[in-house]
């Protein structure tokens, strides 16, 4: 098992924020992942940001993200996040990744 997968495997069950390499920032609770790192999450959703019309909370449900399509993982402090008014907060997209 890689530092990786150790990493992951702690967060089993907790919130957390991944960044795709085409931009997208998905939130969720991680349930659970495999060898090649796809990890699935629960009661997910998209923040959507925009410069115009701030931040869109776009509902997934459940939802598998590709290991090679993650950037970032990171877990995510619920308490922190709530406190964010995320309709207010404007942002360009961010940009897709190139190798």
């Amino acid at each position: 098992m890689t530092e990786c997968h150790k990493e992951l495997q702690g967060l089993i069950d907790s919130p957390v924020s991944i960044i795709t390499n085409d931009g997208r920032n998905i939130v969720g609770t991680l349930k659970g992942l495999d060898q090649k790192l796809n990890v699935i999450l629960e009661d997910c959703y998209e923040r959507v940001f925009s410069k115009e019309s701030g931040v869109e909370q776009v509902q997934l449900g459940l939802y598998i993200v590709r290991g090679d399509n993650m950037a970032i993982v990171g877990e995510l402090d619920q308490e922190v996040d709530g406190q964010v008014d995320w309709t207010k907060k404007r942002a360009d997209p961010l940009k897709h990744i190139v190798h």
